[in-house]
């Protein structure tokens, strides 16, 4: 308890490395909520996003030439980047920037969270599989460090240009913007089915550390939830309706942006 306790107090007295050198909004608030847990560290967040991204050559040479209006990171350089939804107008502005090969990506929400015992990291991989992140998972490294991802694959890219030569036409441009911003629309959505239904479980969750050491109540979990799961669930998202499936869209490299 007292090492998780330290690690979370360092890496939460970092500063932010991030472009903008602050959290997103709507994965800020997410992050009070666990940071306020003993329980709980988040590393990385982004709340969404789409974005024009020009990557490099196998030279290692941008495939690019603007007099330096992008902004770079590491192994491409975005024109466009925006946690919104955007219009075709800012899409078409962008282009006109570049001489190089242009990728129009949706990246969706994506949450990394230290938690002190495994059980702390079911009960969010629980809560975000029930929200629609149902690509989230834990991993378990060196040293007994466990961490959480929330995230889907709720994604999509598609190139648009080669070596500066538009391979689409304007009304696919459209389209392709239409569609990411319904899945930003979505993306919010699951946001704030997560954000609720993690408030629920935290609210509902009962510390065995509170309870009698002997008797059946010993060989019991972290957290007593699970019978709460469903409540929980129909508290979250009243309507009772099923949420649509993720798509079959994966973005292999999305991850490769983030340090955890």
């Amino acid at each position: 308890m007292a090492a998780f306790a330290r690690r979370k107090a360092q890496r939460l007295a970092r500063p932010d490395l991030s472009r903008k050198r602050a959290l997103d909004a709507r994965a800020a608030e997410l992050a009070r909520l666990l940071n306020a847990h003993e329980r709980f560290c988040t590393t990385s967040s982004c709340d969404g996003r789409v974005l024009l991204a020009v990557g490099y050559r196998d030279t290692g040479i941008p495939a690019w030439d603007t007099d330096g209006g992008g902004i770079q990171k590491k192994n491409c350089t975005w024109l466009l980047v925006t946690h919104d939804p955007c219009a075709k107008g800012d899409v078409m502005t962008a282009l006109e920037k570049c001489t190089g090969d242009v990728v129009f990506k949706f990246e969706p929400f994506v949450l990394h969270v230290l938690c002190r015992e495994l059980q702390d990291a079911q009960l969010l991989h629980s809560v975000a599989v029930d929200s629609g992140f149902r690509n989230s998972g834990i991993t378990v490294g060196r040293g007994g460090k466990i961490t959480m991802a929330v995230r889907s694959t709720h994604c999509l890219e598609v190139p648009l240009s080669r070596k500066g030569r538009l391979m689409v036409s304007d009304e696919y441009i459209e389209f392709l913007v239409h569609v990411a911003n319904q899945k930003m629309e979505e993306n919010i959505r699951r946001i704030e089915r997560f954000h609720k239904g993690l408030e629920l479980a935290l609210e509902a969750a009962v510390p065995t550390d509170t309870l009698a050491p002997e008797g059946p109540e010993k060989s019991r979990s972290v957290y007593v939830h699970r019978r709460k799961r469903q409540t929980i669930r129909e508290q979250a998202d009243p309507s009772g309706e099923l949420e649509p499936q993720d798509d079959t869209e994966s973005s292999l490299d999305l991850f490769a942006e983030i340090m955890i």
